[in-house]
């Protein structure tokens, strides 16, 4: 009887070990090899991202948005990681020249309205500014620098498409970034960003417009926040679209579409459908495009070359991912309270 309550008491500190071993540590959303993200630090870029959430959002809603948004930055963190062992981490000059471009287009007062609204400090700013410009280095040296598109390449896709360089009308090259208030699980970005209800569909079309504004690489933006299943992972690239295409869809939209000039982007355009912001790359006339054509091989070069990277990009992140050691202790502490509530 004395060794049965010996054992017994040893399972019972094993256990009470084991539970303080999983006990997630105080005011920490996640960790990436050793590395905390902080409840506060994933709150605060949380109000950044979602200033315009709405009121009506339930606990559920506003979870998983978190939960979507931690793995973007358990991604971020991986990343960083990576860029600052290869001595990739962005230097002052490049960060203070990244933020002058965002400044130039406002005054001193309405740069610093636009960093309110988004529950951001200028030291904020500099921060994610070099975060990103340091993953950027990292991008371009892992992933881009080791993309090569052969003219053999352009010439398979080309024969391969080749009725599909051959109009019958003008077309006019377009990119688009959209935003929906219909959120639809099979549409994936780089940031898993989608709105959830018409407030955030407006607020966040909104903050892309202003983003464009400051200067921000249109493609990126689409390839990080596009709620556009088929052009999102090409930086928004529609390709091509017939002048009849678009006067049978809007006979308004056509219009703007056509007085846009070339490579300028439009206002905020709102359809039944959500919200979208249009780029005019290029105007075609009517009739085969041969493949001597320059303009040809560039347009065939961007495509292959956007979709390889998008390609390598979702290979290297999950590479990344599968060897760091991370704890997501949100995730964690969801499912904890969901059992508890079953009980």
């Amino acid at each position: 009887m004395k060794r049965l309550l010996v054992y017994l008491a040893a399972a019972v500190a094993a256990l009470s070990l084991a539970s303080c071993k999983s006990s997630p540590p105080a005011n920490v959303a996640a960790e990436v090899n050793g590395h905390a993200i902080t409840n506060s630090e994933l709150e605060k870029t949380y109000q950044s991202q979602y200033s315009q959430q709405s009121e009506a959002s339930n606990e559920d809603q506003v979870l998983s948005q978190k939960l979507d948004l931690l793995t973007s930055m358990i991604t971020q963190e991986i990343m960083l990681q990576r860029a600052e062992k290869l001595g990739l981490a962005a230097v002052d000059a490049d960060v203070e020249g990244e933020i002058g471009k965002m400044r130039s287009p406002y005054t001193k007062e309405e740069f610093e309205k636009q960093l309110s609204a988004q529950h951001m400090t200028a030291d904020d700013l500099k921060a994610k500014v070099r975060s990103k410009l340091t993953v950027d280095k990292l991008v371009i040296k892992e992933i881009t620098s080791k993309i090569t598109i052969t003219d053999s390449d352009i010439s398979t896709f080309y024969y391969a498409n080749k009725a599909s360089f051959n109009p019958p009308e003008p077309t006019i090259h377009m990119s688009q970034i959209f935003v929906t208030p219909f959120p639809d699980p099979n549409v994936r970005n780089l940031k898993n960003s989608k709105a959830q209800n018409e407030k955030e569909a407006r607020g966040k079309i909104e903050d892309i417009a202003a983003r464009l504004k400051r200067g921000e690489d249109f493609g990126m933006l689409a390839q990080n926040y596009s709620e556009d299943a088929n052009s999102a992972s090409n930086g928004g690239d529609m390709g091509f679209v017939r002048e009849s295409d678009l006067d049978r869809a809007n006979p308004e939209l056509k219009k703007l579409v056509v007085s846009l000039p070339q490579n300028a982007v439009s206002p905020i355009i709102h359809t039944q459908e959500g919200y979208r912001i249009l780029r005019v790359i290029s105007r075609e006339p009517a009739g085969q495009r041969e493949l001597n054509d320059p303009r040809v091989q560039q347009n065939i070069r961007d495509m292959l070359l956007n979709s390889k990277d998008q390609l390598l990009r979702t290979a290297y992140y999950e590479t990344a991912r599968n060897g760091a050691k991370i704890q997501n202790y949100m995730a964690q502490r969801v499912l904890e309270n969901a059992a508890g509530k079953a009980k």
